[in-house]
């Protein structure tokens, strides 16, 4: 088969460029590129197909065609649409019909016909239902995170909505995550709770609520091991222990040198929590007692003396933990480490399970986490939080695999992390098995593949209601309210 990703947010390039840098080059990226690499091992041919722009800020995505070293049967075609520079994806949607339409040019020229597409995030889905419009193809559909949710953790209310759809244009989103989750012939969810609560929301009813379940296929995430194994070192890992030994040197006091670390590492939002993490590391002295804090910041060398090339919203942050940082006398024992790659990631995961410390997530919410399974891999037990997908991952009946936080409670966490250190043998075990047994991109491309044959074989098209706004952007207008009702429908 020939199967299409359809991701044009963020990009796709041989060095992974920009990652965690942005907002629209996150986790979703990753997800796609180890899946549709292992179905390219499989025997498939598979095209991640994603947009074609030349800005020299975030540059290297100006050929149309790219390809991973190493990785037969898999290549990046990149498409233009719009304006020849990176648009933010809450500026793609005028765009995506075009895109299309470019997408079906390029394979024309080519004279190369694609069986199935599978589509991911909000955009892309919109583009899988204008491109099986216009060519008859199915696709299939992964929110990876969905609108809704994302309005619930903001604080969404019928009085700052319009505030908050400025920002994220979430009357775009929810018509479209509604157009995908009508018109996709599979919904690929990561874990049960995804599929059964965020679908069933009410700004998705009459579409994701009214889904046969046999649409859904469950298919998590998995840790690439060759990247992640908890005893394979790569090229990079003398440099990055040389670096992490260095920063503990120079930012925790030599007496607590020797004890082992609450390790944080995702990108600076609000919604990740750091600051529930460090108020309740503060409002703990058991837990300054058995263990330092170490944050990941890609880019920033010592955040001690300055962070101003991080973004506005990143350095308010940054300002309230230096608050409580100072607030609560925890200098000497935090540390804020400098990650730049996901080879670095893993070296470093391995380095702090030298030390016998712990990965940690506070999220308010996570769709699905897939840092806690990388760190697994590598050897860390985890305590992370409740809400969302690792409850799935690290709850399997009466079996547990890490430690599950609330975040709404600082004395919960403290709690929590305190637990993974009292059975740390037990939980380093735990997480290695569920990694190696249920989390691997192997498996998960094989879910895929598996998946999209038997819905080739006994396809069921569904009528497809693409609002004109997608079409047409220029001579249409989508008005907020067409979307306002039904997220707030009790």
């Amino acid at each position: 088969m020939r199967i299409l990703f359809l991701n044009p947010q963020g990009n796709f390039d041989a060095n992974d460029s920009y990652w965690t840098e942005h907002p629209d080059f996150g986790g979703q990226l990753v997800y796609v590129k180890e899946i549709a690499s292992n179905i390219a091992r499989l025997g498939h041919q598979v095209d991640i197909v994603t947009r074609q722009f030349n800005d020299e800020k975030i540059c290297g995505f100006d050929r149309q065609l790219d390809y991973y070293p190493g990785i037969s049967g898999l290549r990046i075609v990149r498409i233009p649409c719009g304006p020849n520079r990176f648009i933010i994806k809450e500026e793609l949607w005028e765009h995506l019909n075009e895109w299309v339409d470019n997408i079906i040019t390029f394979y024309a020229s080519e004279k190369t016909e694609f069986d199935f597409v599978t589509t991911h995030y909000g955009d892309g889905g919109l583009a899988g239902a204008l491109l099986q419009e216009k060519t008859g193809v199915s696709f299939s559909f992964t929110g990876h995170s969905l609108g809704a949710q994302k309005m619930d953790k903001l604080g969404v209310t019928l009085e700052n909505f319009e505030t908050f759809n400025q920002r994220y244009q979430f009357h775009k989103r929810l018509l479209a995550e509604r157009t995908a989750m009508l018109g996709a012939g599979i919904i690929f969810t990561s874990t049960n709770q995804e599929r059964d609560e965020q679908y069933r929301h009410n700004a998705y009813l009459g579409a994701g609520d009214m889904l046969n379940p046999e649409r859904f296929v469950i298919a998590p995430p998995g840790a690439n091991e060759e990247v992640f194994h908890h005893q394979n070192p790569n090229d990079r890992e003398t440099e990055v222990i040389e670096l992490l030994e260095n920063t503990l040197a120079r930012d925790i006091d030599i007496e607590r040198r020797d004890l082992p670390y609450i390790l944080s590492a995702s990108r600076l939002d609000p919604k990740k929590n750091h600051l529930g993490l460090v108020q309740a590391y503060a409002e703990s002295q058991a837990l300054q007692e058995i263990a330092n804090v170490a944050i990941s910041l890609r880019g920033v060398e010592n955040a001690f003396e300055d962070y101003t090339q991080l973004k506005p919203q990143e350095q308010a942050i940054m300002r309230e933990l230096f608050g409580l940082i100072d607030r609560y006398h925890l200098r000497g024992k935090i540390t804020f480490i400098n990650i730049d790659s996901q080879k670095a990631l893993a070296a470093s995961y391995r380095f702090f399970a030298q030390k016998h410390s712990i990965f940690t997530l506070t999220a308010l919410y996570e769709p699905f986490g897939l840092a806690p399974i990388e760190a697994m891999c590598a050897g860390l037990p985890v305590a992370v939080t409740k809400y969302g997908g690792p409850h799935d991952v690290l709850k399997d009946a009466e079996v547990t695999y890490g430690v599950l936080l609330d975040v709404t409670d600082t004395n919960l966490i403290a709690k929590g992390l305190i637990q993974a250190f009292k059975h740390y043998e037990y939980y380093q075990k735990q997480g290695l098995y569920r990694v190696k047994s249920a989390y691997t991109w192997e498996n998960t491309a094989r879910l895929y593949v598996n998946a999209i044959k038997d819905y080739l074989d006994n396809p069921l098209k569904t009528p497809l209601k693409i609002h004109p706004y997608f079409k047409q952007p220029s001579q249409q207008t989508l008005h907020p309210d067409s979307i306002k009702v039904f997220y707030f429908n009790d």
